[in-house]
């Protein structure tokens, strides 16, 4: 019995049963498999709720699929928050599913045990919605070995409507066009009340007895302006391989899908109770997302486009946060997480405030993404206040100043310098230092300037500190240009550049011997980041060579162990080569100005022409201020969105509401 069998005799109709347990068919199995403990759910937080919640009333059921090993994927905060929320809904449910690691995949096919979710091990195909994170482009063919198992037909096309609609979300949907032809449904932007909409129009589709079935639900999801359905859009090509035009099939479908916004953060205190893992985990500690956006403007960063415009937390709602956190996980560190934490205007008092209330417990506080010129002394003092020292990154991100000038990462090595004599004289003894190769304009000096750059860094914290034992790691990302991005136009640098980049830095590393050994290096290499590129910039072309190379045994590529380069550029270029393309015209082609990319039909809120200008700009070497601090530059979004940057100072504090600050100026 093949698991595409197994799956559909649980298909789900209206009138028949719950779908059963498949745990006592899976428990046998799991001996076999190198972490057992991944397949069995029921940690703390977890959720188990019946499968009718309201006897007689319809339900939206989801099924959360971060494509990815449960190690990585349980630390996702934002699959955490929509599982949270929908289970509050007393119409709907949501239960988690990973992706099974191969041995396991091996036995689930052997024994005909579809894809299942851990917390009441399910089929994913007995839901109504399969719900997939895009949070990085490699996790692609692992989404199709959770389709397949399930007994899902990879092909939106060859669904019916006993099948579940697949729905994809997270950065990556941005640009969905790769895999297009495999998705139902894409919801862009922030989540929150956005599921909520969707889980409203599957129960309201219900209770009219379903019209039009899946396609009649998915016409409503795209007239509503909830969700993008790819094919609902038609994709045409010059002969010579760009796209010629995209447009919808008929007028009554929005010509260009935009981004949700959520405008107010304190509404959605979430998560509240994350679940805690059996098993180790990339992040173990209660994670306080303190503001969302960024307006930094760095050319390459797709999460600070399309996240704008920055909204941040109340210092009060961020204590409350960690308190009810720390409660319901019993964790032993507070991480306030954002993209740039230390740039959330109140962060001193935030800390200072974190750091007094945990004072004499075992309670630590990071901050998992500090800039450089954002870090200080005040800082570096509340951080260690209770006892721990939390390991510290910061990201220059190009070498030489003029390169930083392009990127627009408007820091100087001086704030560099200053940054981690700060760190060194508070006592830690190590940093880490993350990096790009491969950028537009970029030499060999620039790269070789990293080593330079590493080298007065550990110079500096062995005067601070008086002592030998300082290190600095380097980190080394090959640039990948993305969508909604000044850089979206970028060619993209050849895997040889970019090996050959690396080179010149590891030889610059070494010619000073009294620093060489305090320098670590960690570097991915450039046919790995040329993968990356394909599926972050490539169109529905690209599908054909997502579906081959997963159908010649490609899992797990965000795995370096796992990644089989070899089959994208074989297996994969023979797929692209049917439509008269290969990997380099994706990746490593500037586009001009006139060509119409993937995604432009997608409205994350920026101005397209405003994101060419700034290209021109970098092109140039010129920089961009933080138009939270020097004015709007008319990217778009607040206009589009009808939004507006919102930063403190909040009029609260940890442990004392804004109202209460106005209550006793007699304000309320």
């Amino acid at each position: 019995m093949t698991a595409h069998a197994a799956a559909d005799s649980r298909l789900p109709t209206p009138g028949r049963p719950p779908p059963p347990d498949l745990f006592p068919a899976l428990e046998p199995l799991l001996a076999q498999v190198s972490s057992p403990i991944d397949y069995v759910g029921g940690e703390v937080g977890c959720v188990r709720k019946p499968w009718n919640p309201i006897p007689g009333s319809p339900t939206a059921r989801w099924a959360l699929l971060f494509p990815d090993a449960y190690q990585v994927a349980i630390a996702n905060q934002g699959v955490q928050i929509l599982y949270e929320l929908l289970n509050e809904r007393p119409d709907a449910l949501a239960e988690r599913a990973y992706t099974p690691w191969p041995d396991l995949e091996a036995l689930l096919r052997e024994a005909g045990i579809p894809a299942f979710t851990v917390d009441t091990h399910r089929s994913l195909a007995a839901f109504d919605v399969v719900g997939v994170s895009l949070a990085t482009e490699l996790g692609y063919t692992n989404i199709l070995t959770c389709l397949d198992l399930a007994g899902i037909p990879l092909r939106s096309a060859d669904r019916t409507d006993t099948h579940p609609l697949v729905v994809a979300g997270g950065h990556g949907a941005f640009n969905p066009e790769p895999l297009a032809p495999f998705l139902d449904a894409v919801v862009l932007g922030d989540g929150e009340e956005a599921v909520g909409r969707v889980s409203d129009a599957i129960v309201q589709w219900k209770q009219q007895a379903r019209p039009g079935g899946r396609d009649g639900l998915l016409r409503t999801l795209a007239m509503s302006g909830l969700a993008y359905v790819p094919a609902l859009y038609r994709v045409s090509y010059w002969p010579n391989g760009p796209i010629s035009e995209v447009t919808p099939v008929d007028d009554d479908v929005p010509p260009h899908p935009a981004k949700h916004t959520v405008h107010d953060l304190d509404a959605w205190p979430y998560p509240k109770a994350p679940i805690v893992p059996f098993s180790a985990a990339i992040h173990e500690r209660m994670s306080v997302e303190i503001f969302r956006g960024c307006t930094r403007g760095c050319r390459f960063c797709q999460a600070g486009m399309i996240t704008r415009p920055v909204r941040e937390r109340s210092a009060y709602t961020i204590g409350e946060m960690a308190a009810q956190g720390l409660a319901a996980t019993g964790y032993p560190e507070v991480g306030l997480t954002s993209l740039s934490s230390a740039d959330h205007t109140e962060i001193e008092p935030i800390l200072r405030g974190l750091a007094d209330r945990y004072a004499g417990t075992s309670v630590g506080l990071s901050l998992p993404s500090t800039r450089v010129d954002a870090f200080n002394v005040d800082l570096a003092e509340e951080l260690i206040r209770g006892g721990r020292r939390p390991g510290l990154t910061f990201a220059p991100e190009g070498g030489s100043e003029r390169m930083r000038r392009v990127i627009n990462k408007m820091v100087t090595s001086e704030d560099l310098l200053r940054t981690v004599r700060a760190a060194f004289s508070r006592g830690w003894r190590s940093v880490k230092l993350y990096f790009m190769c491969g950028l537009p304009t970029e030499t060999d000096d620039d790269v070789a300037a990293i080593a330079d750059l590493a080298r007065r860094v550990v110079v500096a914290g062995r005067e601070e500190s008086g002592r030998r034992d300082i290190g600095c790691t380097i980190s080394i990302g090959p640039f990948v240009p993305k969508p909604h991005t000044p850089f979206q136009w970028a060619a993209q640098a050849t895997p040889e550049v970019v090996d050959h980049r690396l080179r010149v830095l590891r030889d610059a590393v070494d010619r000073d011997r009294s620093t060489r050994r305090a320098i670590a290096i960690r570097a991915a290499g450039g046919r790995t980041a040329q993968v990356e590129g394909l599926l972050a910039r490539g169109d529905r072309r690209v599908a054909d060579a997502i579906e081959a190379v997963w159908r010649a045994g490609a899992r797990f590529d965000g795995w370096r162990e796992h990644l089989r380069l070899d089959l994208w550029e074989q297996v994969g270029g023979e797929a692209l080569a049917q439509h008269g393309i290969d990997i380099a015209w994706v990746t490593g082609r500037e586009r001009d100005e006139a060509e119409v990319l993937a995604w432009d039909h997608l409205d994350a809120g920026l101005d397209r022409g405003w994101l060419w200008d700034d290209w021109c700009e970098a092109i140039e070497g010129g920089g961009v201020e933080d138009c939270r601090w020097s004015g709007c530059y008319d990217c778009g979004v607040c206009t589009t969105l009808g939004a507006e940057t919102q930063i403190g100072p909040s009029g609260g504090g940890i442990g004392r509401p804004p109202w209460a600050e106005k209550a006793l100026d007699g304000g309320v």
